[in-house]
């Protein structure tokens, strides 16, 4: 089907290795995927092309995207190139509002169908600009579930440093020695002091 699909979740809830093994699938049956994954932050500023890779030891080369990228052109080039059968995002949270509209635009007009997997909010509990657009436009909404340390439904990530302490302010990405944990709301708010 040509929809817009998000998965989302909390950290460490296998979304890397969801989308692999999807795209797996695909390409099992003699279907060409495209990847994407996001070359905002840890990435050299030239490269095009990145990894997807899971905690599990699942990975697989990807198209990097930047705030700047054309994803509806990008796309709309390869399928001309070679013809898609799916497309699929990795730390889509992290793409810009637009570029949600251009890949539900992928799903419209060009028929393909758009997975896109990435976290909800961020350590203060706040919608990531691509997850908010997801939410709001996508065709079909998936939750990937973890676990708290107390065994209830994690919804909550939160950004712990060096001591274990949760951090309550800071950009909101951190590429550094952080630690993120997923947590429920209820232990979310008590590791933040709330």
């Amino acid at each position: 089907m040509s929809k817009l699909y998000f998965t989302f979740s909390a950290m460490n809830a296998g979304k890397s290795a969801i989308l692999l093994q999807a795209a797996y699938n695909y390409r099992e049956r003699g279907m060409e995927v495209m990847l994407w994954t996001s070359g905002h932050y840890g990435v050299d500023a030239d490269a095009v092309m990145g990894r997807i890779e899971s905690r599990i030891g699942l990975e697989a080369e990807a198209h990097l995207y930047r705030a700047e990228t054309d994803l509806f052109d990008a796309i709309t080039m390869q399928h001309g190139a070679t013809p898609l059968s799916a497309i699929f995002f990795d730390e889509a949270q992290f793409l810009t509002k637009e570029q949600v509209w251009q890949l539900a635009r992928v799903g419209d007009q060009l028929k393909l169908p758009v997975l896109c997997y990435g976290l909800r909010t961020d350590f203060q509990g706040e919608l990531f600009e691509g997850s908010a657009a997801l939410l709001a436009i996508a065709d079909d909404l998936r939750e990937a579930r973890t676990i708290c340390h107390c065994g209830k439904k994690a919804t909550m990530t939160a950004r712990m440093d060096e001591q274990g302490q949760a951090l309550k302010s800071g950009a909101q990405v951190s590429v550094g020695k952080e630690v993120y944990v997923s947590l429920c709301r209820k232990h979310w708010e008590e590791a933040l002091g709330r």
